[in-house]
């Protein structure tokens, strides 16, 4: 029996959905598509899987092809598998979240893309590209969820360093919620996942402690 036949193999591609804060607005990393299908359209960055890349490495290298960011530490969201999710052929994707800093990444757009951009979630250019709506749709409430039982998904956000009050900020960015000062300061010092350091923050206001976040426990830790 020839199985290639009775079961024909989809391609695989690998997506990712890249956060970051500007202007105190969650925003995420589009490139305009260079070419067909949907050309002219923006959609997250990605691209198809080599025979010889591991998930994880073909999204990296589609990243830095296609809007120049490289090193960022990736989060598995879900597959995608609608059968007609791609115009071409049978596609299925993996994809991807992070979050950076974006005041030291410098975009360059390359390969199929004409363009890379960050949008405000809220003002998104729609339609996307493909399914990228309802892949960005997801990601959204999957960090939102994710940031509500581990206050440590702030992090890549945040400087090595930081005030309570910077990271009330990013909290506060990414829930799309106004949290209360004193609420928020006793909920994070109660998990312990934050611990001071010995320096400060000065500006024209009093001096503000810096925290850090504490190091994860691992399995019998």
């Amino acid at each position: 029996m020839n199985t290639t036949t009775v079961f024909p193999r989809p391609s695989v591609t690998a997506d990712i959905a890249l956060f970051t804060i500007r202007e105190r607005a969650l925003n995420v990393l589009l490139i305009k598509r260079g070419e067909d299908p949907f050309l002219g359209r923006w959609a997250v960055p990605g691209g198809f899987v080599r025979p010889e890349e591991t998930l994880e490495d073909a999204a990296l290298r589609e990243l830095a092809e296609e809007t120049g960011v490289s090193e960022v530490l990736l989060d598995q969201l879900r597959v995608f598998s609608e059968p007609k999710r791609d115009p071409r052929t049978w596609v299925i994707t993996v994809a991807f979240t992070a979050l950076v800093a974006s005041d030291t990444l410098m975009l360059r757009a390359g390969t199929d893309a004409a363009d890379a951009s960050w949008f405000p979630i809220n003002h998104l250019p729609t339609p996307l590209a493909f399914d990228h709506d309802a892949i960005l749709d997801y990601a959204v409430k999957s960090l939102r969820a994710r940031l509500a039982v581990d206050l440590q998904i702030a992090a890549g956000l945040l400087p090595r360093r930081f005030t309570l009050t910077q990271m009330q900020e990013v909290c506060e960015t990414i829930s799309g919620t106004a949290l209360d000062k004193r609420n928020f300061r006793k909920e994070v010092l109660s998990t312990g996942s934050v611990v001071p350091t010995d320096e400060e923050k000065r500006g024209a206001h009093r001096p503000a402690l810096l925290y850090e976040f504490a190091p994860k426990r691992t399995f019998g830790g």
